[in-house]
C-alpha cells in the first residue's frame, strides 16, 4: 500500500510504503541490492542483463543517499551488494578479456547469497522498527498553526541552579486553529524549531531512556502537519485553551499528534518545556538546558523528589495560564490576541505531567477540567478537586505499581464533581505520547494498539471530556468513554462519593 506524504521543506512529495517508511531512493537501492545478489542464480541468458541493470540502479541510488545522509537502516542493505559485487562482476570482466569465466560452485555460493539476502532484509525490518515518524492527518475542520514563546517569571527563583539572580524560564509551544496554508508551505519540524534543535532534543531523549542516539536518528527528519506562525483561523470565535505538561524527562513536543488533533477541532494547546526537568530545552539565545532530575534508586527518596518536581511543574502551568490570561497579552500571544478564551481552560499532562496537572487544578480554580494521561499522583491529595477529571491509564498487569491505582482512586474521590478513570486495553505507558509513531511496536513499550490506533484513542477520549466540560456539548460522556475501555466513575453526592 502506497501512501503519499508531503515533504514540506521543498514542497515535493515523497512516497513511502506504509509500515516500512522508506524513501524512493532507499527503495531503489533495496531493489538494486536484491537484483545484484539474485542475478547469480538466474539463467545465463538473463544473468548479464540483470547484473548490469542492478548496478545501474544501485550505484546512483547509493551515491544520492550518501549526498543527503544515509540512515543507519540502509547500511546493511548497501553492505550486501558491496560483498556480492566482485563475484557478480568477475565473470563479466573475464569474458571481456577473453579469459574463461569462473563461477563458484553452487554449494559454495549459496551460503554467501543467503547471508547477503539476510543483510538486505535487515534494512526494511530496521526501517519498520525505527521509522521516520509519519503523523496522522488531523481530522478537524481547521488547519493547524504553531509558534514557540519563551517567558520568564520574575517572581520565582530558579531552584535548579545556585545563581540567586536566576529566574524561572519556561518555553511554550502553541498549536492553534489556523487558516489553510498554500500548497507547498513548509511544515513545522518535529521536536524543534530547526533541524539542529530537533537533533539536540532527539539525542537527549535517547540518552534519557538509555538508547543509542543513532537508533532514532530518523526522528529529527520528521515534519508535522502544522505551519509555523500561520495566520489564525478567521472563523470559530474565541478558542478554549488546553495546557500540557510532558512526562519526566519529556519535552513540549512529545504529544504533537495529540496537540494537532485538538487544534484542528478548535482548541489552543499550550505545551511546556520544564527546564532542568525536560531532557533538553533550547532557549531563544541558543543555550541548551539539560535535565538535572534523576532517580536515586531509593523508592522513598524518589517519591520525595517527585513531590518537589511536581510542585515546580504545577507552578509553571499556573504561570503560563497567567501569561495567556493577562490584560494586554498581545505582546506574547501575537496573532492569537483576542482569540483565546481563558474562561474555558483545561490542564493536562502525561506521567509526571499528569500529576502536575492534578496539583495545578487543586491550587488554581481557573482550570475548568483536568486530564491525567497515565500519571501517578505525586504530592498531597488535598485540597479537593473541583473540576471534571479524566484519568487515562495503561492496561493494569501484575507488574503495575501496586500503589498506582489506589493512589489515583484516592485523588479522584477527593473531587466535588464527577471524575472518570478509563483503563485502555492494550495501552502501555508510552501509548499516551508520540512514541508509537517511531519506536518498535513492542507491546510492553508502546502497547499493542498500533501506530494508527494509539493516537486516535488518546485524542478521541480527551476530546470527549474537553467537548463536554469546556463546550458543554450534549451527550452521555460515560457512554462515549466506555467504548474505549474499562470505565470507572467517581460521582460526588451529598453523602460522599460512589463508584
Amino acid at each position: 500500500m502506497w501512501r503519499r506524504v508531503p515533504r514540506p521543506e521543498d514542497g515535493r512529495v515523497t512516497e513511502i510504503i506504509t509500515g516500512l517508511h522508506m524513501s524512493p531512493l532507499e527503495l531503489l537501492a533495496l531493489v538494486g541490492a536484491v537484483a545484484l545478489v539474485v542475478a547469480r542464480w538466474l539463467p545465463p541468458s538473463a544473468r548479464k542483463r540483470v547484473t548490469i541493470a542492478a548496478g545501474a540502479v544501485l550505484v546512483p541510488s547509493a551515491v544520492a543517499l550518501g549526498a543527503v545522509e544515509i540512515r543507519w537502516q540502509m547500511l546493511p542493505v548497501l553492505t550486501a551488494p558491496a560483498i556480492a559485487l566482485p563475484f557478480a562482476l568477475s565473470p563479466l570482466l573475464r569474458r571481456r578479456t577473453g579469459r574463461p569465466a569462473w563461477r563458484a560452485r553452487w554449494w559454495l555460493a549459496l551460503p554467501g547469497s543467503v547471508a547477503c539476502v539476510g543483510l538486505i532484509a535487515t534494512g526494511p525490518v530496521a526501517a519498520w522498527a525505527f521509522p521516520v515518524p509519519v503523523f496522522p492527518e488531523p481530522s478537524g475542520r481547521f488547519a493547524v498553526g504553531t509558534r514557540v514563546v519563551q517567558w520568564t517569571d520574575p517572581r520565582r527563583p530558579e531552584t535548579f541552579t545556585a545563581d540567586p539572580h536566576d529566574r524561572r524560564t519556561v518555553v511554550v509551544q502553541l498549536w492553534y486553529p489556523a487558516q489553510k496554508s498554500p500548497v507547498g508551505t513548509p511544515r513545522a519540524q518535529y521536536l524543534g524549531r530547526t533541524e539542529d534543535e530537533a537533533r539536540t532534543v532527539s539525542d537527549a531523549l535517547a540518552r534519557e531512556v538509555g538508547l543509542p542516539g543513532f537508533l532514532v536518528d530518523g526522528v529529527p527528519h520528521a515534519h508535522t502537519h502544522s505551519v509555523f506562525n500561520a495566520p489564525v483561523a478567521d472563523r470559530g470565535g474565541r478558542f478554549p485553551v488546553v495546557l500540557f505538561s510532558p512526562g519526566s524527562g519529556g519535552v513540549r513536543t512529545q504529544n504533537t499528534a495529540w496537540a494537532e488533533e485538538l487544534a484542528s477541532h478548535g482548541y489552543v494547546v499550550a505545551a511546556l518545556d520544564h527546564p532542568y526537568d525536560s531532557a533538553a530545552v533550547v532557549l531563544t539565545n541558543g543555550r541548551t538546558l539539560h535535565a538535572k532530575t534523576a532517580s536515586t534508586g531509593d523508592r522513598d527518596q524518589d517519591d520525595k523528589l517527585a513531590v518537589g518536581w511536581t510542585a515546580v511543574r504545577a507552578a509553571d502551568l499556573r504561570f503560563v495560564l497567567t501569561r495567556l490570561d493577562r490584560p494586554g497579552r498581545g505582546e506574547t500571544a501575537g496573532s492569537l490576541t483576542g482569540r483565546l478564551d481563558t474562561s474555558r481552560v483545561a490542564v493536562t499532562g502525561h506521567s509526571m505531567g499528569g500529576a502536575a496537572a492534578l496539583q495545578a487544578a487543586r491550587q488554581d480554580h481557573r482550570f475548568d477540567a483536568v486530564i491525567d494521561l497515565d500519571g501517578y499522583p505525586h504530592g498531597p491529595t488535598a485540597p479537593s478537586l473541583h473540576q471534571p477529571t479524566l484519568a487515562l491509564t495503561q492496561a493494569i498487569t501484575p507488574g503495575t505499581d501496586p500503589h498506582y491505582i489506589p493512589r489515583l482512586t484516592k485523588a479522584l474521590k477527593r473531587n466535588t464533581t464527577t471524575s472518570y478513570r478509563l483503563t485502555i486495553p492494550g495501552a502501555a505507558h508510552l501509548t499516551f505520547m508520540d512514541a508509537p509513531l517511531y519506536l518498535p511496536p513492542v507491546p510492553s513499550i508502546v502497547g499493542s494498539l498500533g501506530r494508527t490506533e494509539s493516537p486516535h484513542v488518546v485524542a478521541a477520549t480527551t476530546l470527549a471530556l474537553l467537548d463536554t466540560a469546556l463546550r458543554h456539548k450534549p451527550g452521555d460522556l460515560a457512554d462515549i468513554l466506555s467504548a474505549y475501555g474499562d470505565l470507572t466513575s467517581e460521582r460526588a453526592e451529598a453523602g460522599g462519593w460512589h463508584a
